[in-house]
């Protein structure tokens, strides 16, 4: 190796926070009620779904006592109030986040997850602190950068 080149780009994980404040509290309770809108179209097109599968299945029956046909029915049943048992599950896990937003106090610092960035190390270099690094935002602005570049 080459000693003008002791270096190395290391790929690490930056954690971002964000200051909660009124903007941000309602673009994030905009994008939970948009989930939750979207969730009870897909519970609705299941719905509809299910309606015509059921008329259409009901038509092609041709013996209604049939153990088989019975069967198909009661397995396509399953498959779509596990589906809609999904939906209203997720559905209420974002009901809770919602509430949970609203509940913040201003200025206070929440998680909004992570994202890559790159880091150069050298000889001497404390490995374990350029690792940890975070960015704050404030209605989507770096306010901060903590930790080592």
């Amino acid at each position: 190796m080459d000693p003008s080149q002791s270096y190395l780009l290391l790929k690490r994980a930056v954690n971002v926070k964000a200051v909660v404040t009124p903007r941000w509290k309602d673009e994030k309770q905009q994008q939970l009620q948009l989930q939750i809108d979207q969730l009870d179209e897909q519970k609705q097109q299941l719905e509809t779904q299910e309606q015509r599968m059921v008329a259409e299945l009901r038509k092609q029956i041709i013996r209604p006592d049939d153990p088989a046909m019975a069967q198909q029915m009661n397995n396509f049943q399953l498959q779509v109030n596990q589906r809609k048992s999904e939906i209203l599950e997720r559905r209420n896990q974002i009901l809770l986040q919602l509430q949970q937003v609203q509940l913040l106090d201003m200025d206070q610092e929440v998680s909004e997850g992570l994202i890559e960035g790159f880091c150069r190390i050298e000889m001497g270099d404390n490995l374990i602190r350029k690792m940890q690094i975070e960015v704050l935002l404030r209605d989507g602005i770096v306010e901060e950068i903590r930790g080592e570049l």
